[in-house]
């Protein structure tokens, strides 16, 4: 008899043929029993030759292996797509730019089995070194919140991402699964929202790492930012992204914490990068609001 599948990784992915061997490699690597795997893929209109790498690997793997192909719908419908075939009792999200340590899907399910009322777990965050002063600012705003975050709450519930988390199916499709309104980024914090609501918790998970590249360039990043704003306005979340004092504040202590973490003067930067970023998201939520209002 064929054991049950215990966990799902949910690789939900749009253009990111340079990035998505890695990430399929880091799957196969991983030593929680290959038998209580399954892997989805959906492919969310990619452009590029994501789709044709996917299958390529598909005949490589030891696990069980399900690939979903559509038009560009979104972040919420593809990231549904994998909740409504899924076969098991969690699912771990890895994004198309993502390197899961070879113990992550292992230590996390074992997190939630011990957790009952945990509905997300989140994992540990690290950006892989790169040369660019952009992505080396980055990694060191994340080295700060990864450790603030162990000893302040209102950091930790600033978190919020699907990558590199592990999710309980049961409670996901309680409260309805992802809003499939939300095309872009922000459909991790809207759930988050509605599972706290609903009695269950989001917290941090087996402090097991998973590894990203940062963008390496202003106009990357600019992208990158502008992107989040522009989606923010198609969300439901109720949360300012607007600059203020205490956000740019809190952003003071990251350089600090950055800075007696590492000995590096260039997390003073901080501040300003995070400022070029607000600016980006700003201009990108007044685009949104723009259309909306033409289109309504």
């Amino acid at each position: 008899m064929q054991s049950k599948v215990k966990v799902t990784i949910g690789v939900c992915v749009r253009n990111c043929e340079k990035t998505i061997k890695e990430a399929i490699e880091s799957i196969i690597k991983q030593d929680f029993p290959h038998e209580l795997i399954e892997v989805i893929f959906v492919d969310d209109g990619s452009e590029d030759k994501t789709l044709a790498i996917i299958n390529s690997y598909v005949s490589k793997m030891n696990m069980k292996v399900k690939v979903f192909h559509h038009e560009w719908k979104g972040l919420g419908a593809t990231r549904n797509v994998v909740i409504k075939n899924s076969a098991a009792d969690y699912i771990v999200w890895v994004d198309g730019d993502m390197i899961l340590r070879g113990d992550y899907v292992r230590k996390q399910v074992e997190f939630m089995e011990q957790n009952e009322k945990v509905a997300i777990a989140r994992g540990l965050f690290r950006g892989l070194p790169q040369k660019s002063l952009i992505a080396t600012l980055e990694n060191l705003e994340w080295t700060a919140i990864n450790f603030l975050s162990m000893h302040q709450e209102e950091i930790k519930r600033m978190l919020h991402f699907c990558g590199g988390s592990i999710y309980r199916i049961k409670a996901i499709k309680e409260v309805g699964g992802f809003d499939e309104h939300i095309k872009g980024a922000g459909e991790d914090e809207e759930i988050e929202d509605r599972l706290r609501k609903a009695g269950w918790l989001v917290t941090d998970g087996a402090r097991v790492m998973f590894y990203e590249k940062r963008k390496n360039t202003l106009k990357d990043l600019w992208r990158q930012y502008f992107w989040y704003g522009y989606s923010k306005r198609y969300s439901f979340v109720k949360k300012s992204k607007n600059l203020n004092y205490s956000s740019l504040l809190l952003h003071f202590s990251y350089s600090k914490a950055a800075y007696k973490l590492t000995g590096r003067k260039i997390a003073f930067l901080l501040p300003l990068q995070y400022c070029f970023k607000v600016i980006a998201s700003s201009f990108g939520f007044m685009k949104a609001h723009t259309q909306k209002f033409c289109n309504y």
